[in-house]
């Protein structure tokens, strides 16, 4: 075999090696008849985290072995000087969520795309970092399709049991930046025996522990830590929601 072959044998068995690289599992049991009719797992919600750690390589550490409750991991990590990393492909099921819901989805793993910022929880949250993570939802609701309005703290789907990012997440920088959901400026009062506790599950929110997710919201549209209702919240709940009825519930497909 001359040096010309050999090269193009190389290069054959390379391509072949790639490729079953990046071919899915197939069943040993059943008979292999390709069809083109599926798709990769498509996300329909983005989950904001803070890592509650003092560093960017404490996190990636922790992002790839386990911490003290077993193995965890997330898809994207944004340091405080606004780098990104990228740990788990979108296309997978990345173990950031836990157990907990939002709207109609009850396995948030398996639906989100879960961002985890370099933040202890008790400091500001850096204007490069937020600047980056603007910028990494962009991409993110742009290539998946994701709704910008389904952008979420784990706080959010898991009431009680999570409080990142916590109430100093700037939630209003990013919807100004056009994701997320904010009071509507433009609603009216909330009518007499408006329900604030519908309003919160129309939100997307569980209301199995009220008291929590009262907490929850509170956090994440008040920045502070108080568990109980009162009349201010009555109006943004309102703002919230008075146009929610014409967009369908989170975790339905639009197509």
């Amino acid at each position: 075999m001359n040096r010309s072959h050999a090269l193009a044998l190389a290069a054959a068995c390379t391509v072949v090696l790639a490729a079953c690289q990046t071919t899915a599992p197939r069943n040993p049991m059943a008979i292999w008849v390709p069809s083109e009719n599926y798709d990769t797992r498509r996300a329909q919600v983005i989950v904001v985290h803070y890592t509650e750690q003092d560093s960017v390589q404490r996190s990636l550490n922790t992002l790839r072995t386990r911490n003290s409750g077993g193995r965890v991991s997330a898809h994207y990590l944004v340091g405080d000087d606004g780098r990104i990393y990228q740990l788990v492909s979108d296309e997978h099921r990345a173990w950031h969520a836990g157990a907990g819901s939002w709207g109609n989805i009850h396995e948030l793993n398996s639906a989100s795309i879960g961002i985890e910022i370099d933040n202890d929880g008790k400091e500001p949250f850096s204007d490069a970092q937020v600047e980056a993570l603007i910028r990494l939802l962009d991409d993110l609701t742009t290539r998946h399709r994701i709704p910008k309005t389904e952008v979420i703290g784990h706080s959010d789907l898991a009431p009680g049991r999570k409080i990142d990012p916590g109430p100093l997440f700037p939630w209003k920088r990013l919807f100004d930046a056009g994701f997320g959901l904010w009071p509507d400026p433009d609603a009216p009062p909330p009518p007499p025996g408006f329900d604030a506790v519908n309003a919160l599950r129309l939100i997307g929110y569980s209301t199995d522990n009220l008291e929590a997710t009262i907490h929850a919201y509170r956090m994440r549209f008040r920045g502070d830590n108080q568990k109980t209702l009162d009349d201010e919240d009555l109006r943004i709940l309102h703002a919230l929601t008075w146009r929610k009825s014409s967009v369908p519930p989170v975790g339905d497909a639009i197509e």
